[in-house]
């Protein structure tokens, strides 16, 4: 089965409704996940770059991350898995992993098929589903990668009419 259409999510991704940085997040991880997370990154052709503060080291490994002091600077990942859409992966915690977009970035179907592949690419790696809230909200998903059905899946209801 194919992933969700435009039309059946446009309602869903619009930045005035959700606000413009809903949350994609991957539940219940680990710091294994991270890692398989940062190779899949390095052996995709996606543009990235690693930051803690405003040092730009080296993708460190994930064991890293986790263990620069509490006080530390934030450690992100920007992904850019087209020069159109940019992920940040912030690493707060192994526990999950989270990140923004911009959804004025993922208007329109070619940019919700690329963004429904970059889901199912971390879905499928790490056999996990991926869960997209509006912002600041874990309790409605709305779009997310669904691991028993290997694609991308509409989680709210579209509006009526």
């Amino acid at each position: 089965m194919a992933d969700p259409l435009w039309t059946d999510v446009a309602h869903d991704v619009d930045p005035g409704l959700m606000g413009p940085l809903p949350n994609p997040r991957v539940p219940r991880t680990s710091v294994a996940d991270l890692q398989i997370l940062l190779d899949l990154v390095g052996e995709r052709p996606w543009k990235c770059r690693y930051s803690e503060g405003a040092t730009v080291p080296p993708v460190p490994r994930a064991d890293a991350v986790f263990a620069r002091p509490a006080h530390a600077e934030c450690a992100e990942l920007r992904v850019r898995p087209s020069p159109d859409v940019l992920a940040i992966f912030r690493f707060q915690a192994a526990e999950e992993i989270d990140f923004d977009v911009d959804l004025r970035e993922l208007q329109g179907p070619d940019r919700l098929d690329l963004f429904c592949r970059f889901l199912r690419d971390i879905g499928r790696r790490l056999g996990r589903p991926v869960l997209m809230d509006p912002e600041g909200d874990h309790c409605r998903p709305v779009l997310g990668f669904d691991v028993a059905a290997d694609r991308g899946v509409l989680l709210a209801d579209p509006p009526a009419g």
